[in-house]
């Protein structure tokens, strides 16, 4: 684990508030601190930015503060989760408005001297996806071939170099019971003490300085 990369990130994408994927991320980051890790929380509807990327990467777009934020807080992290619905098989504009914007050429990749594969620059850093829809999973994985997890988990974050990056799919939401429900919120808060826990045998002395320090 690098310098200075030493807590959880948690990535929130839904443009509306109380959600069940709030609640989701909140026992998350319940089981990541009682294990001992620091947790922040980059809420992207509370960010101020254009979410168009006007020219490609063929020109410069000059990023808004809360990007350069955003960026910062990328880079600091030592494993990233992000929490959002799926829309039409595929995130929200907000979340695929960030990549777009936060996740340039030269900050999340870059193309090596002469050609080839290009390079991610994010590795050293873990993910984890957690994402609910309304589709049953069988349906999900046959007829939409895990679509969004395609475009996310690999073609944005191994592609940026994260590794491993970890999946949590809620399934069926719009059916789920009461206490369906509140099983998946024991699941993330188990999940978070989990991958925690990982963080701290990478790197147990980085850990627990930050928190000391907190």
């Amino acid at each position: 684990m690098k310098l200075g990369m030493n807590h959880v990130l948690l990535v929130l994408g839904h443009p509306a508030k109380n959600r069940f994927i709030h609640a989701l991320a909140q026992r998350y980051q319940r089981g990541a601190e009682a294990a001992g890790v620091p947790v922040r929380v980059l809420d992207l509807s509370q960010l101020q930015f254009d979410l168009n990327l006007h020219h490609g990467h063929e020109a410069d777009q000059p990023l808004e503060p809360d990007l350069v934020h955003a960026q910062r807080e990328l880079v600091e992290a030592a494993h990233v989760v992000f929490f959002f619905p799926m829309w039409w098989v595929a995130p929200p504009a907000l979340v695929k408005g960030f990549v777009d914007r936060a996740f340039l050429p030269g900050f999340a990749f870059r193309y090596p001297p002469g050609g080839g594969y290009p390079e991610g620059l994010l590795r050293g850093r873990s993910a984890r996806v957690v994402a609910t829809m309304d589709s049953p999973g069988w349906y999900y994985r046959f007829f939409r071939r895990r679509a969004l997890h395609q475009a996310f988990s690999e073609g944005t974050l191994r592609f940026s170099g994260f590794g491993p990056v970890r999946e949590s799919t809620v399934y069926d939401l719009r059916s789920l019971s009461e206490a369906q429900r509140e099983a998946w919120l024991g699941r993330m808060e188990r999940e978070g003490g989990k991958d925690a826990r990982g963080l701290l045998k990478k790197s147990p002395a980085a850990v627990a300085s930050l928190t000391a320090g907190a």
